[in-house]
């Protein structure tokens, strides 16, 4: 009888302690995950965009495709041609986004095509993405002009509600091209001004240190052609910004970028204290930050 207070004792303690990690804020919700930088762009900076992932066999091996956004923001989509959407961008969340879209895939891949999953901010207890997915799958991420992706390639599978709100969708959506000298870095035009955005893993300090010593050469200028303008924390990871010239494109960003990727990484890589001159540097360039998430 003892034996049997003594387990259930231990069990109830693992539940309640379950219950309090799923509850719990998570200040980078997606690290571990090798394509967490994209992830985070198409969470909060890209408006139209997919990216292939797949499940683990564990959970079935289903492929999956990642969207920044899905109609009426929702969080999962059984697509009636079979495809199984995430949806990024969604009006909330619970303390762990990661889990929140785990358990949309999961309730949805199974269901009847035309399922679809509301963002939740209260999924439960369960697996996270990093639990489901097979990581050695590429995550291509594939930009676009439009969200006829929203749709399937079969006219005779498609929904007419969703037919309306894409046309309603197609209208807000700024120019946005995915370079490629650089991980995670995303060309932008909006309100007639171009900007690269680009994200980092690297630890908030690394980066900060880097754009500081950048700084106070002078030489934080994105090869030659940009403005820092600041940056963006989100999910736990550092996005700076850069303002180019009017009338940028994207294929003139390229050369530019790759110089640029080997000067930070440098500088980021260099040790010891930094000087006068780049703390002073340092401090204009963390002051230059807005925390999306």
């Amino acid at each position: 009888m003892g034996k049997k207070s003594k387990k259930s004792k231990e069990e109830l303690i693992a539940k309640r302690l379950a219950k309090a990690q799923a509850g719990a804020f998570v200040q980078r919700p997606f690290e571990g995950l090798p394509f967490e930088a994209d992830l985070v762009c198409l969470r909060e900076l890209v408006p139209a965009a997919t990216a292939t992932a797949k499940l683990t066999e564990e959970y079935g091996g289903d492929e999956i495709i990642f969207a920044s956004l899905l109609p009426a923001a929702w969080q999962a989509l059984h697509r009636a041609d079979g495809v199984v959407m995430a949806g990024l961008q969604v009006p909330f969340s619970s303390p762990d986004p990661s889990r929140d879209i785990a358990a949309a895939i999961l309730s949805v891949k199974d269901a009847e095509p035309g399922t679809y999953q509301q963002a939740d901010s209260d999924p439960g207890e369960g697996p996270r993405l990093q639990d489901i997915l097979d990581t050695s799958v590429p995550f291509s991420v594939s930009v676009s002009e439009t969200f006829d992706y929203w749709l399937p390639e079969d006219t005779a599978q498609q929904d007419e509600d969703i037919t309306a709100a894409l046309e309603q969708a197609n209208e807000n959506i700024s120019p946005t091209e995915k370079l490629v000298s650089a991980e995670a870095a995303y060309w932008t035009e909006m309100g007639g001004r171009i900007y690269v955005r680009w994200a980092r893993t690297d630890g908030e300090e690394t980066v900060m240190n880097g754009l500081a010593r950048l700084h106070a050469r002078g030489d934080n200028t994105f090869g030659g052609i940009g403005k820092y303008l600041g940056c963006f924390r989100a999910h736990g990871i550092v996005i700076p910004v850069w303002e180019l010239p009017d009338g940028t494109q994207p294929d003139e960003v390229e050369g530019p970028l790759g110089t640029f990727d080997a000067q930070l990484t440098e500088a980021m890589n260099e040790s010891g204290n930094l000087d006068y001159e780049e703390r002073r540097a340092k401090a204009g360039v963390v002051s230059r930050q807005l925390t999306i998430r």
